[in-house]
């Protein structure tokens, strides 16, 4: 090689080596001070598209476990709401049972259907009152309810739970209980009361069979969006985060190419010099 002062040959090859030693030490910091083996889309534009893909569904998937925890709750607070529908209906038959006997007057009679007509009145403020979402769960003005639990637009998706009226006269498309006011009137309207009794607890039963079993799927549904939710988390991460043990050992190799370039360059620095022994 010609010995020449002007171009330092061995120098810029030195310093060319020091940038992109400096570049790939650049890249090792940006890796270990995020923990992300992929911050732009210049490191991997594949596998940041998927990992973007994976950290939206996994959003979604919170947000469906969220709608999935307030099924729940509107399925409890209507299976206690009908708890307490459930002992009304048996003080109710207690009463009837009383009334149908023979040998009460008129005014002991009144007794037990003041205080039936009164327990049928607070079966239909219970009924009007149990709302969740600011939806009445009771009181037929909605006949179904229905529940986004998944993350795509598919049926599958979807949980529709068919509501019962339990109110005493029923609603607009839906029978109620059936259960009327001034029963205990007379004996036979008593006997009549209780099989009305009868229909009603069967009634009431069968909703919350509906509410039990709902809520039973729903929890199923929960524990799955959680399976989902971590294999998603597991898959983004596999994609986006830094493998700290293989990043360290770059970045240290990567140090030491950065460290040694310096003082390469320094010795290349130098090489000019040796003209001046030609000019002694």
């Amino acid at each position: 090689m010609a010995l020449t002062i002007n171009t330092n040959i061995a120098s810029l090859l030195a310093q060319q080596n020091i940038s992109s030693s400096n570049a790939m030490l650049k890249i090792s910091v940006q890796r270990l001070s995020s923990g992300h083996r992929v911050n732009s889309s210049a490191d991997d534009a594949a596998g940041l598209a998927r990992a973007d893909q994976l950290r939206s569904q996994s959003r979604m998937i919170q947000a469906a476990m969220r709608n999935v925890n307030d099924g729940v709750s509107a399925m409890e607070i209507s299976d206690k709401a009908a708890e307490q529908v459930t002992n009304i209906i048996t003080r109710m038959g207690e009463l009837a049972a009383s009334a149908a006997q023979g040998t009460l007057d008129s005014n002991t009679r009144t007794f037990f259907k003041d205080e039936y007509d009164k327990l049928i009145n607070e079966i239909d403020r219970i009924a009007g009152t149990t709302e969740f979402g600011g939806f009445k769960l009771l009181n037929g003005s909605i006949s179904s309810l229905t529940m986004f639990i998944g993350f795509k637009n598919s049926v599958d998706n979807q949980l529709s739970v068919s509501l019962v009226a339990l109110t005493s006269a029923g609603a607009t498309g839906n029978v109620g209980l059936s259960l009327a006011a001034g029963a205990l009137s007379s004996v036979t309207g008593a006997l009549n009361a209780l099989d009305a009794i009868s229909v009603a607890l069967n009634r009431v039963n069968s909703a919350r069979a509906v509410y039990g079993a709902t809520t039973n799927r729903l929890n199923v549904a929960l524990q799955n969006l959680q399976v989902t939710f971590t294999n998603f988390q597991a898959a983004e991460s596999r994609v986006r985060d830094a493998d700290f043990a293989s990043e360290t050992a770059t970045f240290t190799k990567n140090q030491i190419m950065v460290q040694a370039g310096i003082s390469v360059l320094a010795q290349a620095n130098t090489l000019p010099q040796s003209a001046l022994q030609l000019l002694r």
